[in-house]
């Protein structure tokens, strides 16, 4: 496998990533967004990445492969008090990095900064019910399937179910 580097996204990764999340919406249909990418402009994509740079609550992290970003990572403790022992992820990879272990390094990345960093004791995830490959991902980190939200997304008129899955640290 090529090298792969795990680092936090920095501001100066903001047109890279937004150009990612187009191709990412476009090749799947797992994610909130499609080929449109996500609704900030660039200058606010700085600013969130800015904001949370060096954040013990919240992190984005990004995969490089052969200096390309390929992938990324997010995690974020839930606001309110009586919630914030909690907190929440999602993981982002082009169809071209898949299988080749990049899913792993993000999310044992994610964990370790939820337990050590963001001291969490419960982290929680939405996983297209049929997306087998992340499934199976999450269930090798421990993450368990506690319930189904029925019609989660609407896609071409279709509703799609999202597993709702936990681990606790």
């Amino acid at each position: 496998m090529d090298s792969v580097h795990i680092e936090r996204a920095a501001a100066a990764d903001a047109k890279e990533i937004l150009a990612l999340m187009k191709i990412i919406g476009g090749e799947s249909d797992n994610l909130s967004f499609d080929s449109s990418g996500l609704p900030v402009t660039e200058e606010e994509e700085q600013a969130f990445l800015a904001g949370i740079e060096h954040s013990s609550r919240e992190a984005f992290f990004v995969a490089r492969k052969n200096e390309e970003i390929v992938g990324t990572a997010h995690y974020t403790v839930f606001p309110k008090a009586r919630m914030s022992h909690r907190g929440t992820i999602g993981i982002c990879l082009r169809k071209s990095a898949c299988g080749q272990g990049i899913g792993t390094i993000l999310m044992q990345t994610l964990l370790d900064f939820a337990k050590h960093t963001a001291h969490s004791e419960i982290v929680s995830l939405e996983v297209r019910s049929d997306n087998a490959g992340a499934i199976r991902l999450y269930k090798k980190f421990g993450f368990e399937k506690i319930g189904c939200f029925k019609g989660f997304f609407k896609i071409n008129g279709s509703l799609i179910n999202f597993d709702i899955m936990e681990k606790f640290l």
